[in-house]
């Protein structure tokens, strides 16, 4: 019987929280590349898996039940293998549903407004000369980064029982708008320095370096 979990993404930030998660939760898994530049996450094949065709994904051999299990979308999948495991995700009721607002906060705000950022401050330069969107995006995104700061006031991570799949789901982004989007000027990176010692402190972690660079196409 099957027993590695099959793991479909790319080296994005949605991507890299999966990939953390499994190599922090120490389960066995096969990565497979989606490459999104190729339009590879509309294939049937990948449809079947998600049928809303973004990356990441997980098909689970032991599912639940037993069975195999598709899930789709990175904070479920973050949710599914802490349950799956019993790691990164407090046992103690109030810790557990801090955790989970946490990752909530990234799914609703962190990821579509850094990525939103990041596709008018980077990527659609030559196709919007109207300077409104990368405004719009910069004001948020440092306003989210400033709930940030003060969470991590007196914290070395999100909740206060140390990592968990808070930090897996939320550092990765913003490690993204610091190298991959090149806004750290832009944004001012620098006025908020808790932010960024305690992404660094989550990438001393082997583990989860390693991870970062899982289904990379480089």
């Amino acid at each position: 019987m099957a027993s590695k979990i099959k793991y479909y993404g790319l080296a994005t930030p949605n991507g890299q929280k999966v990939s953390v998660a499994l190599e922090e939760m120490d389960l066995e898994y096969e990565p497979h590349i989606i490459n999104i530049m190729k339009n590879e996450q509309f294939t049937p094949e990948f449809i079947a898996i998600n049928p809303n065709s973004k990356i990441p994904a997980i098909v689970d051999p032991n599912g639940p039940d037993g069975k195999e299990f598709n899930c789709m979308e990175s904070g479920a999948i973050l949710l599914y293998l802490a349950d799956k495991t019993g790691k990164f995700l407090s046992h103690d009721p109030r810790l557990k549903w801090e955790t989970i607002q946490w990752v909530m906060f990234q799914m609703g705000g962190i990821g579509p407004m850094f990525g939103q950022f990041g596709h008018f401050f980077k990527y659609a330069k030559d196709k919007c000369q109207d300077p409104y969107p990368v405004e719009r995006y910069t004001t948020e995104v440092k306003r989210l980064l400033g709930v940030l700061e003060k969470r991590l006031e007196g914290r070395d991570f999100i909740i206060d029982d140390g990592y968990s799949i808070a930090d897996m789901a939320i550092f990765p982004w913003v490690g993204c708008v610091e190298t991959g989007y090149q806004g750290g000027e832009k944004l001012g990176l620098k006025n908020f320095p808790k932010v960024m010692a305690w992404k660094n402190r989550c990438l001393e972690r082997p583990k989860t370096a390693k991870a970062m660079t899982v289904c990379s196409l480089h």
